[in-house]
């Protein structure tokens, strides 16, 4: 008899675990979302100019790994507000330039819009269907490393077609990094709440960025 609660008492258990990791999770997501745009709103207030592709690469890849380093202590907070403060500070100058165009409010509260119902979408069929996405690892981790070297391209070499193109596969492949992290997260894949929410963080950074750009090329104004 005792066997047979003990069986029962472990899916109850990891069930408990799951929905901790959940909570934790969205919690510092959207303390660091909110972070993030009072960095974001000072940058734009104080018209900083952006620090270029090089510093935003160095400063993001040096301060993720410093946070993975860091994730199983408290210091790996302070690390994570680090990493998205310092996004919200380049995210600021791109968006003074798309609210210097003409429909640029409306151009970026719509990528804004689109963000927050696909991330909040997708979120939610993937906790409430609990359907495993583990199968989309290896074709995600090909795919951003293939968009990543070809956004370098277009970047160097000036070819904003190939941009555009870019934009498009990150706006995919941000969407099937969500259910991927999501479903991690449900299934035990991801144990350490401060990483889920760097993952999660930057599916949303990247995800509007590239909607703010698609939608500005489609209007004629970018």
């Amino acid at each position: 008899m005792r066997s047979n609660e003990f069986a029962v008492a472990r899916p109850t258990t990891a069930a408990q675990e799951s929905n901790k990791l959940i909570r934790n999770t969205y919690t510092l997501l959207s303390m660091t979302l909110l972070f993030s745009a009072f960095t974001a709103g000072l940058s734009m207030a104080l018209n900083l100019p952006h620090p270029g592709l090089l510093i935003t690469l160095a400063g993001y890849f040096g301060l993720l790994f410093l946070t993975t380093k860091l994730r199983n202590s408290v210091w790996g907070l302070a690390a994570v507000f680090a990493l998205t403060g310092f996004m919200g500070l380049t995210l600021g100058p791109l968006l003074n330039a798309y609210l210097q165009l003409p429909n640029g409010t409306e151009l970026v509260m719509t990528a804004m819009g689109m963000t927050g119902v696909i991330f909040l979408g997708l979120s939610a069929y993937a906790i409430s269907t609990r359907k495993d996405f583990s199968f989309m690892g290896g074709f995600l981790m090909a795919g951003i490393l293939v968009a990543f070297l070809a956004g370098l391209a277009a970047f160097f070499f000036s070819l904003p077609g190939l941009a555009l193109g870019v934009s498009a596969m990150f706006v995919l492949l941000m969407c099937g990094l969500i259910l991927y992290e999501t479903s991690n997260i449900v299934h035990g894949g991801e144990t350490n709440y401060i990483m889920a929410t760097v993952t999660l963080y930057v599916s949303i950074y990247n995800l509007f960025t590239s909607l703010l750009h698609l939608l500005g090329a489609f209007s004629g104004d970018d």
